[in-house]
Order: structure tokens, then C-alpha cells, then sequence
């Protein structure tokens, strides 16, 4: 299948938002688990997959760093959606009919504000929120409401009962384009473009080490944006190490700064390299 983007959850889901940022020219695939949008990508039945790899409140997707390890797929781009959270309802719903509410649970966690003001209001989780208004319209559920996107009412024929009910308007997700290594083709540099370089490695568990590892960056004045460690399995409290930073491959000043980290890891590898989304 050419020509499509895979992400997790429903249509309307915020990962279908940022794939319309990402690959407006791709027809959107919806899967149920993350795994499933990598392995869409690895085995060829979908072209290219957008993920969530970060929020501003909730912190880093965990899963999916360990499946960027795992699949190698590499990062062609990333861009930030601002998460806005509405209460969805059936048409013609009131919000005194209204005894639970569905949705993902850290959509239903940012929303604190608006369940203390409505204490009557049962947090119900679901898997997806746009799979909540789905389920909703599918189920005609009259005495509950879902938390999800303007786009999921939208595509489901809901009602948007209360608009932007998440309690910090600084809600960001940042989410990365991937696509198979295979089927990749050299993208033209965009001039005036700055970019952004993602590497994860491994070093021996010796005093200094990250410190050393980082040090070849900051060398080299390359402004470090983001840094994660997840476990390293078969090997309890060795760790992995995700680094972004500002740079593409192509200068010569990241390349010195990649062959010197080269030289004090253990394992390297590039997993992208792409234009930095605008803030």
C-alpha cells in the first residue's frame, strides 16, 4: 500500500492531526497499538507512520523510544500539535444528562480543573479519545461524554459541549515522521532550514562517562535539545541514551562531533536527521 501514514488510535486522534501536518498528501491508517503502526511501516503495507514521542505535561512516550531501537525506522521530520481537550457529546446532549466521561487517561489527568468544578462526573478511561466519541455515537450513549479532538466530533457527527477544557493551555505533543531505511531517498537540504539530529548509544559504566560522551557536543558549541534514558535489556542498569541536538549530518562540525562520540560509546547509531519544527 503506497502513499499512506499509519498512526495510533482513531480518526480524529491528535496523532492524525500531526499526520496532516506531516504527510497531508497520505491517506491515514488507524491502528490500535504502537507496535502495530511500527510493524505497518517495517513490513511495507503502509509507507510512512507519524508517533507521539513527547508532551509538554506528560514527558516522553517510553514505548515508542524503545520501538525506534527496535525497528530502525529513521525520523524524516517532526512537528508539535497543541493538544486541545473538548467534552463531546451525542447532538442534543445537556451537560445535566450528563454521569461519565470517556477517554484516554492522561487526557482525562489534564482535565483535572474541569472534574473538580464537575464533581458528579465519572472518569471513565478508554483506550483512544477519539475512540471514545466513536464508541459513543456507535453505543448512542445519552448519559456520557467523551474528551478528545475538535476533529474527532467532526468526523463522528458529535457535539462539542465545552471547548478547551484542558487545564494548561501550554499542551504540547511533539511527534516524529518515520519511514522504512530501505525506501528512504536523500531529501535536498533546504536552505536557511535548521535541523535537528537524533542519535542514541550506549557507554561503559565508568565515572564521567556521559559527561565525556556529552562533552563532544558542547564542544563543538551543537545546543542539545532533548536527552532520554531508557533501560538497556540484558544488561540491568546499563542504559541507552536518545540525544537530540542541533546540527545536520551533512556539516562538518556534526560530523567531527559523531566520530568523536563514535570513539567513546560503546553503540551509535543516527536515527534521523530532519528539519526542526517552528515552536
Amino acid at each position: 500500500m503506497k502513499h499512506t501514514v499509519a498512526f495510533q488510535g482513531e480518526l480524529g486522534a491528535f496523532s492524525q492531526v500531526a499526520a496532516s501536518q506531516l504527510a497531508s498528501s497520505c491517506t491515514p491508517v488507524p491502528l490500535p497499538t504502537f507496535d502495530q503502526v511500527f510493524e505497518s511501516v517495517a513490513n511495507g503495507k503502509c509507507e510512512t507512520a507519524v508517533i507521539p514521542i513527547e508532551n509538554t505535561l506528560h514527558g516522553s512516550v517510553h514505548e515508542n523510544y524503545d520501538h525506534l531501537l527496535k525497528y530502525d525506522l529513521p525520523i524524516l521530520g517532526e512537528t508539535f500539535v497543541r493538544i486541545v481537550h473538548n467534552l463531546i457529546v451525542l447532538p442534543g446532549v445537556k451537560m445535566k444528562q450528563i454521569k461519565r466521561v470517556f477517554s484516554h487517561p492522561v487526557a482525562l489527568n489534564q482535565c483535572r480543573h474541569f472534574f473538580e468544578a464537575n464533581p458528579a462526573f465519572e472518569r471513565t478511561p478508554f483506550y483512544d479519545t477519539a475512540g471514545s466519541v466513536k464508541m459513543l455515537m456507535e453505543q448512542g450513549l445519552r448519559d456520557a461524554g467523551a474528551i478528545a479532538s475538535a476533529a474527532a466530533a467532526e468526523i463522528y457527527g458529535a457535539d462539542i459541549l465545552r471547548k478547551s477544557i484542558e487545564d494548561d493551555r501550554e499542551n504540547f505533543t511533539r511527534f516524529f515522521l518515520l519511514k522504512r531505511r530501505s525506501s528512504r531517498k536523500t531529501a535536498a537540504r533546504i536552505p536557511g532550514t535548521r535541523y535537528k539530529t537524533s542519535v542514541v548509544f550506549t557507554l561503559k559504566n565508568t565515572p564521567g562517562a556521559l559527561f565525556t560522551a556529552l562533552s563532544t557536543l558542547a564542544l563543538r558549541e551543537l545546543d542539545l535539545t532533548k536527552i532520554e534514558s531508557r533501560p538497556l535489556r540484558g544488561k540491568p542498569w546499563d542504559y541507552l541514551f536518545y540525544v537530540d541536538f542541533v546540527g545536520h549530518t551533512a556539516d562538518q562540525n556534526t560530523k567531527n562531533a559523531l566520530n568523536h562520540l563514535a570513539e567513546r560509546a560503546e553503540m551509535l547509531r543516527v536515527l534521523g536527521c530532519y528539519p526542526a519544527a517552528k515552536k
